[in-house]
């Protein structure tokens, strides 16, 4: 007689499940899925975008600004905004000019 239980007490260690369906009460929620990449969703994946985009130009114009006295940021950048260029032009007088 050959042995067709292997598993513990003589139980099948795998067996076919019913293909049987999950029941839902018809007075349940209704939850609706919406697509998302690891659980962010498009509407807060545009939410950190924004918020991400706004201190990335405040952290830029922070760069700008705190740079405008190194000379090659000074003439090739900040002189030729149009409302604050006359600001950034440093005049040596010739008094004070070594050569």
């Amino acid at each position: 007689m050959s042995q067709q239980f292997t598993g513990h007490r003589g139980l099948q260690p795998w067996s076919v499940r019913s293909n049987y369906q999950t029941y839902r009460s018809p007075y349940g929620p209704n939850y609706k899925t919406s697509p998302h990449f690891h659980g962010i969703s498009i509407g807060q994946a545009m939410k950190f975008g924004t918020t991400a985009g706004a201190f990335a130009g405040v952290a830029g114009i922070f760069a700008l600004f705190f740079f405008a006295e190194v000379p090659r940021v000074r003439i090739d950048i900040m002189q030729k905004i149009p409302i604050l260029g006359n600001y950034f032009v440093k005049e040596i007088p010739p008094e004070d000019n070594p050569f």
